[in-house]
């Protein structure tokens, strides 16, 4: 198997580690802070191009494969990890319109969103019912020739841009679940203020509300009934995003870590150099790094090769677990290598260590995951 990266994909890390180090770590702090991505972000990541890696070439994308989409999503992550879950999540939208669309919808909905024009959101979670698809509680019911959407969706990210959103709700005549495009901010479309989430500052999460909004029946995203399974497929690419984001910010923790052992000292040495268990510290880090990191590289290499989507649904699920929870262990031992000053909101590992667990908690539990990729395995 040749592990070696193309240069296409080298040229892709290398531009988002640029645009990272420059753009983003001089303000990553003031995004901590007041939880607000600037449009001047926004509009330079679509410049760069980082909007569309992975999409196809006659929309405007970058036709450049999931590695180097997560390879450029870890540089960003590594300094701001909230427009590492903006990115993510239009991509999500942009990737199930681009498998389930028809000429039509990918024609209107796919160029803006790959230059970050617009900005797309994906919409399934609700308060009542959690991630449960089997209670869905947003309904549509057919007019004439057109959908009315009713209902509440939580935690939607990306809510607050202009642009379409992907939203998964019932017929009320059907009982089917079925997948609509419409766009934010019509008529009947809210939202509450963003949610005062302890991590991932800048990717914010609403509460949208439908009231009687009208989705035009060609605005139908694959047929009617489809929508667990266009749910299925956005999970997939949902997984492939926050695994690099949380790569990202295993990396940064990582090197945290490592730096403040190299220039902390104790009676004149520094404390890498002189004690054993901090040495100690350093390699299980850069193991675990590396395991998460090639984790994450073979899922990204499988979405781009696998057809089989119920492999697809096990990786997504084995590899969302694995690389956040070693992203909590890394953030853990840099923190123990900073004793007390880890504490301290002066160093950066305090921030990263409000992100990491943020991620045991979103898009599946521990316990639901391992459930499904289970299942997965006895059902092969």
């Amino acid at each position: 198997m040749d592990f070696k990266l193309t240069k296409e994909e080298q040229l892709i890390q290398k531009a988002a580690k640029e645009f990272a180090e420059k753009m983003l770590d001089p303000i990553a702090e003031e995004i901590d802070r007041t939880n607000e991505v600037s449009p001047e972000i926004i509009k330079g990541l679509g410049e760069l191009g980082m909007f569309g890696i992975p999409l196809p070439g006659e929309y405007g994308g970058g036709e450049a494969g999931h590695l180097s989409y997560v390879m450029a999503l870890e540089q960003l992550s590594k300094s701001c990890p909230g427009i590492c879950m903006i990115i993510s999540v239009n991509t999500i939208g942009l990737s199930v319109i681009n498998a389930f669309g028809t000429s039509e919808q990918k024609k209107k909905y796919l160029p803006e969103g790959i230059t970050g024009q617009k900005i797309l959101s994906f919409a399934f979670t609700e308060p009542g019912t959690g991630s449960d698809p089997k209670q869905l509680s947003t309904t549509v019911t057919k007019e004439g020739n057109y959908y009315v959407l009713n209902g509440t969706k939580r935690f939607i990210t990306n809510a607050g841009y202009e642009g379409p959103m992907v939203v998964i709700a019932k017929e009320a005549d059907t009982g089917k679940a079925s997948a609509f495009i419409l766009d934010k901010f019509c008529e009947g479309y809210s939202l509450s203020e963003p949610w005062n989430k302890i991590g991932v500052h800048g990717g914010l999460l609403y509460d949208v509300y439908f009231d009687n909004v009208r989705i035009p029946e060609e605005n139908m995203l694959g047929k009617s009934g489809d929508g667990f399974w266009i749910l299925k497929i956005a999970m997939v690419y949902g997984k492939l995003g926050l695994a690099a984001l949380f790569l990202g910010l295993s990396l940064a923790a990582y090197e945290e870590g490592l730096n403040y052992a190299k220039q902390k000292t104790h009676r004149g040495e520094p404390i890498a150099s002189k004690f054993q268990q901090v040495q100690l510290a350093i390699a299980d880090m850069a193991m675990k790094y590396d395991a998460s990191k090639w984790y994450t590289y073979h899922f990204a290499y499988a979405v781009d090769h696998y057809k089989d989507p119920m492999l697809l649904l096990k990786e997504a699920a084995f590899t969302k677990l694995f690389v956040v929870e070693t992203a909590v262990d890394i953030a853990r031992i840099s923190m123990g290598i900073h004793g007390s000053y880890g504490l301290m909101k002066d160093y950066k590992i305090a921030r990263i260590w409000n992100d990491v667990i943020f991620g045991p908690q979103v898009e599946g539990t521990v316990n639901v995951l391992k459930v499904l990729g289970a299942g997965v395995i006895l059902n092969s």
